[in-house]
């Protein structure tokens, strides 16, 4: 697994969750970032790091929250 120290210094068009609430408690990825790779950040920490997933694993969590295998 990649990581980015400064998400917030890679130019990357961030987007959030649509689940986001108010307080901003959630996830940004970089949907463009390059094929095969998805950047994601805490919304709250622009500046911090970033995990880079490839596309198995990505869908792999995805998938495991949507069974509720994760808590």
């Amino acid at each position: 697994m990649t990581k980015i120290p400064n998400a917030s210094a890679t130019g990357f068009t961030w987007t959030k969750s649509s689940f986001s609430g108010a307080t901003n408690d959630c996830v940004e990825a970089a949907l463009t970032a390059a094929p095969g790779a998805l950047p994601v950040r805490d919304s709250k920490t622009p500046a911090g790091p970033a995990v880079v997933f490839g596309d198995t694993p990505w869908g792999d969590f995805v998938n495991a929250v949507k069974r509720g295998d994760l808590v």
